[in-house]
């Protein structure tokens, strides 16, 4: 019998999303011909569950992430899947066939690679789906409350954006920690956030917002920054000077401009930068201590399983442009089976 030796050599393809150029989610494109990845030195080839939505996909499709993908590029870098190969190097390996949830590039897909010391095992009992979350959305909350925040009972925390999956988890650990809680959302998110425990929920859109939050709070301890522009004005403004800490890792509604002129004479707060996998690789040893706070947060029943709401891969460039417009609450998932 004859044998096609093309198709005998041939790569193995998987379902995938592109993102073609940086004019946003409309040049997220889905593929069945996009080659399986392999794994490198060091990784897990993860045989995706579910990826995980993040705002930091939106930026990539726009250009402006930093030390972001050029497109082309495979999208998406958060997922729960199964291990089904281990490159050279594993320290520590997990078995095959375990389910893990980690990062790592083009998670909108079928299959993707991951860093295997910077994955987590998906906690018993929970499906993939709920896993996500767990070290990006619950990791960038708890980092900006604690090592950064430096949150204490009894303290004011100011969250932006709190309907959101930073934001929600935000939430919820900052009153497990004892601190009063002033959340920021659209007037139609109220509900959402007020059902977490924040102690006030404010339209981030009203005019005089700096002002409301000075008569609720006298000033905050602590603000969980990811707006940007539209917000961070406020965050300057409400911070209690000198001993505050504003902790910033999204800019959602566009840059904003702080001077050495504004610190010195206007705004004289603390001002930390957070990037959960700046901070993973530059200081790995917080980066563990985080991993085994939240392990212990879901063992006690702080952290719960996660209910993201879970799309077909097609569907990945329509939740991105809903998030990019502001629409979405919670979490979003893409299914790269479906």
């Amino acid at each position: 019998m004859e044998i096609n030796e093309q198709q005998h050599t041939a790569e193995p393809t998987m379902r995938a999303l592109i993102q073609h150029s940086h004019d946003g989610p409309r040049d997220l494109r889905l593929t069945a011909e996009s080659r399986r990845p392999t794994p490198g030195p060091g990784e897990y080839l993860i045989r995706v569950g579910a990826a995980g939505i993040n705002f930091a996909d939106v930026l990539q499709t726009r250009g402006t992430y930093g030390s972001g993908p050029q497109a082309p590029y495979p999208a998406g870098f958060e997922a729960t899947g199964e291990i089904v190969a281990a490159g050279q190097g594993v320290a520590e390996p997990l078995v095959l066939g375990s389910h893990v949830v980690g990062a790592g590039p083009g998670a909108f897909a079928q299959y993707m690679t991951m860093p295997a010391a910077q994955v987590l095992p998906v906690p018993p009992g929970w499906s993939d789906a709920q896993a996500l979350g767990l070290v990006l959305n619950w990791a960038t909350a708890l980092a900006a409350l604690k090592p950064l925040g430096e949150a204490e009972a009894g303290e004011t925390v100011l969250i932006h954006a709190a309907a959101g999956g930073v934001g929600q988890a935000a939430v919820r650990l900052a009153r497990h920690y004892g601190a009063r809680v002033i959340a920021t959302a659209s007037a139609a998110k109220h509900d959402t956030v007020a059902a977490l425990g924040a102690d006030a929920v404010l339209d981030s859109a009203r005019p005089d917002l700096a002002a409301e939050i000075t008569r609720l709070t006298g000033g905050v301890d602590v603000v969980l920054e990811s707006v940007g522009q539209a917000t961070f004005p406020v965050s300057l403004a409400v911070t209690k000077p000198f001993i505050g800490r504003v902790v910033v890792f999204g800019a959602a509604s566009g840059e904003a401009v702080l001077t050495t002129h504004d610190l010195v004479f206007t705004h004289r707060v603390q001002v930390k930068g957070l990037h959960i996998g700046a901070l993973a690789a530059a200081v790995p040893a917080v980066y563990r201590g985080l991993l085994t706070e939240l392990e212990a947060l879901i063992a006690n029943g702080v952290y719960p399983p996660g209910a993201p709401q879970l799309h077909p891969l097609a569907d990945g460039p329509g939740v991105l442009r809903d998030l990019e417009a502001g629409t979405t609450r919670g979490k979003h998932a893409l299914d790269p089976w479906r």
